[in-house]
């Protein structure tokens, strides 16, 4: 991308050999000829003293600091308003509640290594007696180390809600940075486009739970330095992206998978319109390359041998990535968290609430190829049309559907599929590189119809020609484009409360160290999560087996799987919990039970709020005998049983 000039105010443009004449407006007579008047020493010194004033307000008129807070403000004011529910009802959760919770625990987790000086990378607080590799997981370290304090002062809720504000709000000013100083002149296209980055429908679905998707603020400014248009101070902007890459691993590694995909197809496609740009800045380009992987190939050393070698460690995925594409339909689709959005469709046209990322709508994908044809002569532009088809083709998976009915064609993804970095990617987050791809093109459009200014229109009459207004109707284009996928507010349900004799910590009095508060269902199904809330709210206060995490089926198999690999009595629970019908039990299922919580190292076992909490409850009286109702929770104290 070459970059602009810059010849606004404030900057001197000047042609080589010739004087500026900023330069002579602004010099200064600094000493009075011998025998001159006092009135002209006075004269001068006024002189002077105005021109110092004319320069100092000159250089706050043109400041952009101003502006860019205002950009900011706005920002933050649309992600406050996308998280108003969730700061308004803080016993509430997203709809996606376990994404909520694992997010929740990952940031307290975070907090405790902090106040521990315990090693962030692991964790022996879940999954007893195994404990978590939290560098394999989504652990956004580089959420939770930073807001730590925030954690410590307010707790999870609130730092989980500062993450998704400052994340959403962050990435919309970084990328509307890297458009102000890099791609266009108008504040409002580059205003624009931070906006779409920021608060699509896409970055608004993965805000219901997915903090590691939407902290995309580091983005912009990876990209600014690795299409740096100069060849000076390679060393520097190296050792920078270093920096910016390493961050961003522990932001979240698939945004910067993603990063790497769309950097290598645009660079190909850029090349190819422009050799030129290529043999100017291709060895500058090369050499930033270069020395930034070195750099962040020594930082993360540890990290990622500890991610792949480390205790915990696993291979390949729990699921297969295939299965979650997105629909066709779905591009001309609203979402459900957008203005002209409902439940109905969106559930047809994706896997889930949380990655209704192509959700662009007819009109703004129209605009979009509109300002492809019209700017098609700029490399830019042809690198950027490339890279929307191709990665939302992608986005269709392995058999492309339409309006939730198979049309028997096959998908692009089927053709990559087994190539790194596509192979552990979902393809139904794809789009979210097209959104950036799309904003640049609203960006540069809308920067081209501001500098350009009303445009006469030709009449036979000889009167002067009328003017057609074009900023006025870009603007009612954007308007109409942008506001119907406009984000509403994340929706939330409510959440069961942590149980007085947890949030109290009563339970202290019955668990000795080295042993484990056992939640009931204990480590499967979709209601064992709420162990992990307990103890983000309670900041890590108690061990407990099992959770939501991603981890090895066994020592000896290191295929992943979610959570912890199954016991008997935790599939029974949950099988009650899900069902609500209570087994038979005998013997053998007493006897097992004991057998899991000896290897849980159980004191006590403890169930809070369940949808089907008393079939559950009497299946566990029956395996343990009859608990007892302590400070709103059900508690059976096996400290005997166990030994």
């Amino acid at each position: 991308m070459a970059r602009r000039a810059n010849t606004g105010p404030g900057r001197m443009n000047t042609t080589p050999g010739a004087e500026s004449d900023q330069t002579t407006v602004t010099t200064v007579v600094t000493d009075t000829p011998p025998g001159a008047s006092t009135d002209n020493a006075a004269t001068t010194a006024a002189v002077r003293f105005r021109r110092t004033v004319d320069r100092l307000v000159a250089g706050v008129r043109y400041r952009r600091w101003p502006t860019d807070l205002a950009v900011f403000a706005s920002y933050l004011v649309a992600a406050g308003y996308v998280t108003s529910r969730l700061w308004l009802h803080p016993d509430h959760t997203t709809r996606a509640g376990n994404d909520q919770m694992l997010f929740e625990w990952m940031l307290a987790r975070a907090a405790h290594a902090v106040t521990q000086l315990e090693n962030p990378l692991y964790s022996t607080a879940l999954n007893a007696p195994d404990g978590v590799n939290l560098m394999a997981n989504t652990s956004v370290l580089g959420l939770g180390l930073p807001l730590a304090p925030v954690t410590l002062l307010f707790g999870s809720h609130t730092t989980f809600l500062v993450a998704i504000v400052g994340s959403l709000a962050g990435t919309a000013t970084a990328w509307y940075l890297l458009f102000s100083r890099r791609l266009v002149e108008s504040r409002v296209a580059a205003w624009v486009g931070g906006l779409l980055c920021g608060f699509a429908p896409g970055m608004v679905s993965q805000a219901t739970g997915h903090l590691h998707m939407i902290s995309q603020f580091v983005v912009p400014a990876i990209l600014a330095v690795v299409f740096a248009p100069a060849t000076d101070r390679v060393l520097r902007r190296g050792l920078l992206l270093g920096l910016l890459v390493t961050y961003q691993v522990f932001l979240g590694e698939e945004v910067l998978a993603f990063l790497v995909l769309a950097c290598g197809l645009f660079t190909v496609c850029y090349a190819a319109a422009s050799p030129g740009t290529v043999r100017r800045l291709g060895g500058a380009f090369l050499g930033r390359l270069g020395i930034g992987a070195l750099v962040a190939a020594a930082l993360l050393a540890y990290p990622l041998w500890f991610q792949f070698f480390g205790p915990g460690h696993y291979r390949g995925l729990p699921f297969e990535p295939g299965a979650y594409a997105l629909d066709l339909g779905s591009f001309t689709a609203s979402a459900r968290q957008s203005l002209t959005g409902h439940d109905s469709v969106p559930g047809v046209l994706s896997p889930n609430p949380t990655e209704e990322n192509s959700f662009f709508g007819l009109p703004l994908l129209v605009l979009g190829a509109v300002v492809v044809v019209w700017q098609w002569r700029r490399p830019l532009v042809k690198a950027l049309a490339v890279g929307v088809v191709a990665f939302a083709a992608l986005s269709l998976g392995n058999n492309i559907r339409l309006d939730g009915e198979p049309t028997g064609l096959p998908g692009p993804y089927r053709l990559f599929a087994d190539l790194p970095l596509i192979d552990l990617a979902v393809p139904a987050r794809f789009p979210l590189v097209c959104l950036p791809m799309l904003a640049t093109l609203l960006a540069l459009a809308t920067d081209q119809v501001f500098r350009r200014g009303p445009v006469p229109v030709a009449t036979r009459s000889t009167q002067e020609s009328p003017v057609l207004p074009v900023r006025l109707l870009w603007g009612g284009a954007l308007v109409a484009v942008l506001l119907p996928v406009a984000p509403l507010p994340i929706r939330t349900v409510p959440a069961w409360p942590v149980p007085e004799f947890v949030a109290s910590g009563e339970w202290r009095a019955y668990v000795p160290p080295g042993r484990t508060l056992v939640p009931v269902p204990p480590t499967r199904g979709g209601e064992a999560i709420a162990g992990m809330y307990w103890s983000a709210r309670t900041g890590l206060a108690f061990t407990a087996p099992g959770g939501y995490f991603i981890g090895p089926i066994s020592s000896a198999d290191r295929q992943a799987r979610w959570g912890t690999p199954d016991r008997p009595t935790s599939v029974l629970l949950d099988a009650v919990a899900r069902t609500g019908q209570v087994p038979v039990i005998g013997d053998e299922q007493r006897r097992q039970a004991v057998e899991d919580l000896r290897h849980w190292r159980a004191a006590i076992v403890v169930q809070g709020g369940l949808h089907r909490g008393n079939p559950v409850k009497e299946t566990v009286d029956l395996l343990l005998g009859p608990g007892r109702m302590i400070s709103g929770a059900w508690v059976w104290d096996v400290r005997v049983q166990v030994g």
